[in-house]
């Protein structure tokens, strides 16, 4: 199964209009978008119109134009969003899944020709102040120079008990439940923690004269992988990994875990087949 996976495109219209142009040249099965999908001035400005615009006006009819030219051989495109996106457009992406663009697969499973896939958007504390898609991790810890979960902005309101006690290893053990997972693919924004996928650019740097962590990724994650072993986990998030470390992916047991996430202005692709994941391949286009 040709399956490919991108993230972290912010809005590109250069990177969507490779990515597209592919599409429809090579035709895959599948499409794993993960996340932080939108322009980055979203971001600072928590609203506004260009952020619908560029979902309504160029990615939903781009994503549909695909879909009826190429019918019966057009992908099927997975989606998640990302902390850099926030929780307000999440209703205009629903609609869009409901119009055929896309499936939305934030902590939802579906099927891929008997594999199953899941989807999770969340990321652990940032030094960012958007925090409608961080939860604290394993605990209510929160590494030097981060804001809290319980602190920030939002775009949408939720409990004050589901901001201070709501972590990722809970919602990936509700998840995840007890199903079979050593042929699924996990769709994440964030990456595990202490790997080649979320090595951050903080060397040398310090909070308070306490030196940071250049692994910034989750520990939820990593353990959950550790002990269910999905065939396949996708991720973003941190951009500069792949340069920092000359690496793209690493293998847990019998997991692999790839990431897309770039910080140059090319489109950065991943192609894999869930049935071979060690065949993978990377291209910056």
């Amino acid at each position: 199964m040709r399956c490919w996976f991108v993230t972290d495109l912010h809005g590109s219209e250069v990177r969507f209009e490779k990515l597209f142009e592919l599409l429809e040249r090579e035709r895959p099965d599948a499409l794993f978008v993960g996340g932080d999908i939108l322009p980055h001035a979203w971001s600072r400005r928590f609203g506004g119109g260009p952020v619908r615009d560029f979902l309504a006006d160029s990615l939903v009819p781009r994503f549909l134009d695909l879909r009826s030219r190429l019918a019966s051989q057009a992908p099927r495109v997975f989606v998640i969003l990302g902390n850099d996106d926030g929780r307000l457009p999440e209703a205009a992406v629903t609609d869009a899944q409901l119009g055929g663009a896309w499936e939305y697969v934030q902590c939802r499973k579906v099927d891929l020709a008997g594999h199953p896939v899941f989807g999770y958007s969340f990321v652990p504390p940032t030094p960012f102040l958007l925090k409608d898609f961080e939860r604290y991790d394993v605990s209510r810890h929160i590494d030097p120079g981060c804001v809290s979960p319980e602190e920030g902005m939002r775009t949408v309101h939720i409990s004050a008990d589901e901001q201070r006690y709501s972590t990722i290893a809970e919602d990936l053990s509700a998840l995840a439940g007890d199903l079979e997972l050593s042929g699924s693919v996990w769709l994440f924004h964030a990456p595990p923690y202490d790997t080649v996928l979320d090595r951050a650019a903080l060397d040398g740097r310090m909070v308070d004269h306490v030196p940071l962590d250049v692994h910034v990724g989750s520990i939820a994650i990593r353990r959950f992988i550790e002990e269910r072993q999905p065939a396949v986990t996708l991720h973003g998030h941190i951009h500069e990994s792949a340069r920092i470390t000359g690496e793209w992916r690493q293998r847990i047991g019998h997991t692999w875990m790839f990431t897309a996430a770039h910080d140059g202005p090319e489109l950065c692709l991943v192609r894999f087949d869930p049935a071979a994941p060690d065949s993978a391949t990377r291209e910056l286009i």
